[in-house]
């Protein structure tokens, strides 16, 4: 590899030749070889949108010249359209606060502004990092809102897909509407319900998940961009600050504002936990709901096979014919990541001493890396699996016909006694309830279909005794 040589304020560094960013940057790469990952797409995004927004702004106050101003701009355009991707090279497992992060951007942007302006790579006499791409600004505030941004961004994806799997099974919840089955609490037979119903309570589950995540928003569009070192504004003109935020709002679409207390937002994690906190609440209802997918669907021979999933991939290099729940197990495996992400943030949000929390590298990586792998799954467990889902309508029937839960349905008419009685001979003879009913003369036929109609049976009140809501 060819290098450069490139100084700064601890000495000499060797960058290689073809880099656009320099020296603070190469001495990340050499200190910080923690991942092997790079900065996710959606925080060098936002952290681009910050400096493009903030040379305009600078430009307009007039502290920043209009040409060098403009070779930023345009910079900034570049890698915003991804012709830069490859340079932005610094490990999300950094140094505190996001400095090399936000230097890797600054020294990116400065050498392909100074190429406009005739320069070369590593000479900073036309355009430098500091003095000009990072003009008005301080990691500390540039960090913390380009976190808002990438988190809104992502947000902003993920209620789609989220919403595209709500209705998937709002549609399985009224294809199954009229199928019976047996409810189970404890994994124990109980009441009968419709297989329809089960899968709407997933979707009110998951739509309210929506709505928490959504609720989130407000507090990341307040930003703090303007308070540069710790929150006190030095550096930065009242106008420039009320620029850079119109421009942020302009070039993203969000509806940002400038935070009350520009101190406040320098150290406070908040915004970060809460929106954490949501997807964890999501994960755990995800988690929750592929495991009664994988319950409903196992067997199919020794299992429950109420439900069908769709057959993706063979499940066994040694079992011939296996075929496993696996959109099921994926989301599985997502769930624990965000939960576990979301116990990294909560300590590393914490963390923060006095006038900044130096621990903002880690949230932001875990909370994209969460909000990103969310959305990929959501939709891939609403395509690939939910919107494949076939009933086993006969099992379905047959299991609820011989679950013990039937003498509840049953007791207002025979007696709690009697009830009973039939419940202790179904299990000891293996016949079902309605059979035994039948045979003891309890019921007639009639008034036992009667009571067994889908809706009546499970919607409030008691079978055959109030009008029935068939639909």
């Amino acid at each position: 590899m060819v290098f450069r040589l490139e100084k700064d304020t601890l000495g000499t560094v060797e960058v290689p030749a073809d880099a656009y960013y320099g020296a603070q940057t190469a001495r990340a790469v050499a200190n910080f070889p923690i991942s092997g990952l790079r900065p996710h797409p959606a925080l060098v995004w936002g952290t681009l949108v910050i400096k493009k927004c903030a040379a305009r702004a600078n430009m307009a106050t007039g502290r920043l010249a209009g040409e060098i101003g403009a070779a930023i701009v345009r910079a900034a355009d570049e890698a915003l359209a991804g012709k830069l991707d490859g340079h932005f090279v610094v490990d999300p497992f950094q140094a505190g606060a996001g400095t090399s992060h936000n230097m890797n951007v600054n020294e990116v942007l400065a050498n392909r502004a100074a190429e406009f302006l005739g320069g070369e790579r590593g000479d900073y006499g036309r355009v430098h990092p500091n003095d000009h791409v990072n003009m008005a600004q301080s990691t500390n505030d540039v960090f913390p809102t380009a976190m808002r941004l990438a988190s809104l961004r992502l947000v902003a994806a993920l209620g789609p897909e989220l919403g595209g799997l709500v209705a998937a099974l709002h549609r399985k919840g009224e294809e199954f509407d009229r199928i019976l089955k047996s409810g189970r609490t404890h994994l124990q037979d109980a009441v009968p319900i419709r297989l329809g119903q089960e899968f709407e309570a997933y979707a009110v589950a998951l739509g309210k998940n929506l709505a928490e995540v959504e609720r989130c928003t407000p507090s990341l569009c307040e930003l703090g961009i303007g308070g540069t070192a710790i929150g006190t504004g030095l550096n930065a003109e009242p106008r420039y600050i009320e620029l850079v935020l119109a421009g942020i709002g302009d070039e993203t679409g969000f509806p940002v504002t400038g935070a009350a207390n520009l101190v406040e937002t320098t150290h406070n994690m908040n915004p970060f936990v809460a929106l954490s906190s949501a997807l964890k609440g999501l994960a755990v209802n995800l988690v929750r709901i592929a495991n009664d997918l994988r319950l409903l669907s196992s067997g199919p021979r020794t299992g429950l096979n109420e439900i069908n999933l769709p057959s993706l991939q063979p499940g066994s290099s040694i079992m011939p014919g296996k075929v496993n729940p696996v959109m099921a197990e994926v989301t599985n495996m997502v769930g624990f990541q965000v939960m576990g992400a979301d116990t990294v943030i909560t300590l590393a949000a914490q963390a923060g001493q006095l006038e900044l929390n130096v621990m903002m590298p880690v949230i932001a990586y875990n909370l994209l890396f969460a909000l990103e792998i969310l959305k990929n799954c959501v939709a891939r467990l609403a395509g690939a699996c939910v919107a494949g889902i076939t009933a086993n309508e006969a099992r379905c029937y047959r299991y609820m016909e011989e679950s013990l839960g039937l003498a509840t349905v049953l007791a207002p008419y025979v007696g709690y006694v009697a009830a009973a009685e039939v419940a202790k001979e179904s299990a000891k003879t293996g016949r079902s309830i309605s059979e035994i009913i039948l045979s003891r003369e309890l019921l007639a036929p009639e008034t036992l279909a009667d009571i067994l109609s889908p809706y009546p049976l499970t919607n409030p009140g008691v079978p055959g005794k109030r009008p029935k809501a068939e639909g």
